[in-house]
Formats: C-alpha cells, sequence, structure tokens
C-alpha cells in the first residue's frame, strides 16, 4: 500500500517529540517504538537517518511516485474487454485460467483486483475470523453466566427457566422456572446468587432488550442507553459481557441441552404440572443432584467473589425510575398514586425529583437522594359513569343536545341561544367573566328545555 503524505507528516510530527524524549532518557527504544506504533527496527532506521539527513531524511522517498511494478493501463483494458466480450459468464478463477491463452501473466489476485475496480465482478463477503475455543476462567466468581430458555418443561406447560451459573467450574447458583424472561427474573437469579456467594467480576449475557439497548438489529450494543440490569451492574461495580452469537454463550447453550432433555422427564414421573411445585422440586431436590453431577474441578483454588459487607441489595436489584412530586405531595407509578406523608427534613416535597423502587415482589417505596420517605400507595378511585346525576344536577351533555334541536326548530341558532354578538372581541379583562356568564346562561337554558321538555 502506497504511503499517504498526511499520514506521513503526522508520524514526522510524533517522531521528532518521541525522539527528544528518548534523547533526554524519558522513553526507553520499545516505548518509543511502541509510542508511534513502528517496530524496533523501524525506530532505529527512521533515528538513523534523521541524525545523517535532518527532517528530510524522515519524508518516505515512494511519496508522490508511481509504483514501478503497477500494471500498464493498455493491459489493463484488454483485460477488461476480453472479460466483457468473451468471458462475462465465466467465474474469475476460470477467467484467470484462460488468459494465459492470450498472452497475460498477471497474477489470479491481480486479474481479480482489477475486475473488481471496473465494478464487473461483486466484492466477495469478508469472512469470519477464526476463533479458538476459550478456556474457562481459572476461579469461580470470574465470570457468572445467566440465560434462559422457553420450552415444554411440563406436558403442555410452557415455562421460560432462568439459570444462572459459573464458567469455572458449571455450578448453577439460580435455577427457577418463570412465566416470561425479563428484568424481574434476571434481578431475581443474580440477587439469588449474590446472597449465596457475593458479587462477582463480570456477567456474561446475550443481547436481549433487558440486558442491553441495540440501536439497529444485529448491531453493537449502546455504551451510553444502560436498561435496569445495565444500571444495577454498574452500580455494583461488575462488568456485562454481551455474547453476540449462540456460539459464543457454548457452555450455556450446551447446559440447557442437558437440562431440556433432563427435566421434563424428572417433572413427568413425579406428576408435577404447576409452576410453584416445579420451583421448588427444582430449589430442594434437582439443584444439589444436578451440581454434584455436572460440576467441574476448577483450575485454581479460591474465589474471585467480593462478600456482601453491609450492601443493600435490595435496593440495587429493582427497578428505578425517577418522577417529579405533585403539588400534594403525590407521585404517580404505574398507575398507581403513592401519598408522601410528612417528613422532619422539609416541609414539602412538591415539585422534587424522587426516585421510585419497585422490588421484586412488587413493593414500592420512595427515595430523594439517599433519604428513604415515608409513603403510602393510595387506592385507585373509580371513575364516575357517564350521565351520573346523583348530585341533582341534569346531564349537561345531553340537554344542551336538547337545546341545540329546539334551536333548529324555532329558528334560533347558537348566537341567539347563548348570547354571542358578532362584535369584536372583549378585552383581556372581560373575557373571564364574559366566559362565566355564558356558561350561566347555557345552564339555564338547558333547564328550560329540560322543564318543557319534562
Amino acid at each position: 500500500m502506497r504511503p499517504k503524505a498526511e499520514s506521513h507528516e503526522v508520524l514526522r510530527m510524533r517522531f521528532l517529540d518521541v525522539n527528544q524524549r528518548f534523547r533526554s532518557s524519558r522513553l526507553g527504544c520499545e516505548a518509543a517504538a511502541e509510542v508511534l506504533g513502528v517496530s524496533l527496527s523501524t525506530f532505529y532506521r527512521m533515528r538513523k537517518r534523521y541524525e545523517d539527513e535532518g527532517e528530510a531524511g524522515l519524508v518516505d522517498g515512494r511519496i508522490g511516485k508511481m509504483s514501478a511494478k503497477r500494471v500498464p493501463v493498455d493491459e489493463v483494458m484488454q483485460i477488461i474487454s476480453l472479460y466483457e466480450t468473451q468471458y462475462y459468464d465465466f467465474t474469475v478463477k476460470h477467467f484467470h485460467e484462460k488468459l494465459s491463452g492470450h498472452g497475460f501473466t498477471r497474477s489470479y489476485t491481480c486479474v481479480k483486483n482489477k475486475l473488481q475496480e471496473a465494478r464487473m465482478v461483486a466484492r466477495g463477503k469478508k469472512r469470519g475470523p477464526h476463533r479458538c475455543k476459550r478456556e474457562r476462567k481459572p476461579l469461580p466468581g470470574m465470570m457468572v453466566h445467566q440465560d434462559g430458555s422457553s420450552h415444554e418443561w411440563a406436558p403442555g406447560q410452557r415455562w421460560d427457566l432462568i439459570v444462572t451459573m459459573d464458567d469455572a467450574n458449571n455450578e448453577i447458583y439460580s435455577m427457577f422456572f418463570c412465566e416470561e424472561e425479563g428484568t424481574h427474573s434476571s434481578f431475581r437469579g443474580l440477587s439469588e446468587t449474590m446472597m449465596k456467594k457475593g458479587l462477582p467480576c463480570s456477567i456474561y449475557v446475550d443481547r436481549a432488550s433487558h440486558y442491553f439497548v441495540t440501536e439497529k438489529a444485529g448491531g453493537k450494543v449502546s455504551k451510553t442507553h444502560v436498561t435496569q440490569v445495565g444500571r444495577a451492574m454498574r452500580q455494583l461495580g461488575i462488568e456485562m459481557i454481551p455474547a453476540y452469537s449462540p456460539q459464543a454463550r457454548g457452555r450455556s447453550e450446551r447446559m440447557f441441552g442437558t437440562l431440556q432433555n433432563r427435566l421434563p422427564q424428572e417433572l413427568r414421573l413425579r406428576g408435577i404440572k404447576d409452576i410453584e411445585a416445579a420451583n421448588r422440586f427444582l430449589h430442594d431436590v434437582y439443584l444439589p443432584e444436578h451440581n454434584a453431577r455436572f460440576m467441574k474441578q476448577a483450575e485454581a483454588e479460591g474465589s474471585a467473589f467480593t462478600p456482601l459487607l453491609g450492601l443493600a441489595l435490595h435496593d440495587v436489584l429493582c427497578i428505578q425510575e425517577d418522577r417529579v412530586v405533585a403539588n400534594d405531595n403525590t407521585v404517580k407509578y404505574k398507575g398507581k398514586r403513592l401519598q408522601i406523608l410528612a417528613d422532619a427534613s422539609r416541609c414539602s416535597f412538591a415539585k422534587c425529583t424522587v426516585r421510585v423502587h419497585e422490588y421484586l415482589g412488587g413493593r414500592l417505596t420512595v427515595f430523594h437522594g439517599p433519604r428513604k420517605l415515608q409513603a403510602v400507595v393510595e387506592a385507585k378511585q373509580e371513575e364516575k359513569p357517564e350521565g351520573d346525576c346523583s348530585d341533582g344536577c341534569i346531564d349537561l351533555n345531553s340537554s344542551l343536545q336538547r337545546v341545540f334541536d329546539h334551536g333548529a326548530v324555532t329558528g334560533l341558532c347558537s348566537r341567539d341561544i347563548f348570547g354571542v354578538s358578532r362584535a369584536s372581541p372583549a378585552p383581556a379583562q372581560t373575557r373571564a367573566t364574559t366566559k362565566t356568564n355564558r356558561l350561566h346562561k347555557a345552564t339555564v337554558t338547558a333547564r328550560m328545555v329540560h322543564s318543557m321538555s319534562a
């Protein structure tokens, strides 16, 4: 590849700075070469040319010159013409074999590149990178897998099985059935794991919407927008690693294959068909037996889990959303109204931004900064049915409709009914009074028509 003058100029400027630091013994040879992004021998050659020729010695002699091995334009045009006229339906490999009969000796790569540059042949898709099997982590707690599997675990019952397991030894820390995988199921699996073992170093998950925000389908996960699970992991200092293919989650996928071949049969033998009984069976019977059968020995002794020391884990592994307090010190959250009680810290929380915590059991609490506020959930008021006249007033909607019907019969228009004239708009200070008078007139007229119709 021919060097570009712009990039070479940047390299020259960086060399002058790095060479000065090298001469003052602030950088070693290997560190200087690494900063420049070149090999150690290239750095030595650049220093020698600079000492012999000054800055002129740093200029690449190939810049601005044509390559001596460049294929002549006439030869390229002949190759393209042959492909267009005679060999248009040949593959590039087949066409290259035929070129020797026309006196051309260029390589296959050269012919392919020229045809691609002329857009005679489409470029092939980039092959995937060579992948190697990832070795297990040496210590338990360095990486934890969490995933869910939807399957017919019991006859006629399709549930989601949520499993949280360790990468180092295949030990399953949490396993339970739920109706649908989501944020609450993830928090439950992580809570059970952390309460048993402590905080892991990282968690390896797929790119489901409750784990990551993916701005483009099939693309990279967002680094700025986080989900509730992502926010909780940041608070706990746990790294979340996204998997971009099922093959990347090979250990958890193979674990689910084993579970799908064993769990339905175990549940069938015991006649378990409801989800509560199935979860009790998993916790009391199956999980200890499974770990005893399939656990592996970790490579190193010890644990990478961080113990929980006075950490309120339930206040982190929960849904947290901000709300603005209304003037009556209430907060609306998912159709419910939470009344904040009087607090000694301040007389009112109106217009304050508070944080609502929704725990796994559905309980709600309100926080103002680090302070937990006393709040009660008010009962949802039932809406009055349309046309309710229990207060002795008539239904204005139906009455006004009769007013308009009466006006249509007698020839009255809306101006005659409501007393509206064609005069210029009223001043601003009298608009409120005029509006009140119009409403009063409309009510009186409605009552009059109601009494007439009665």
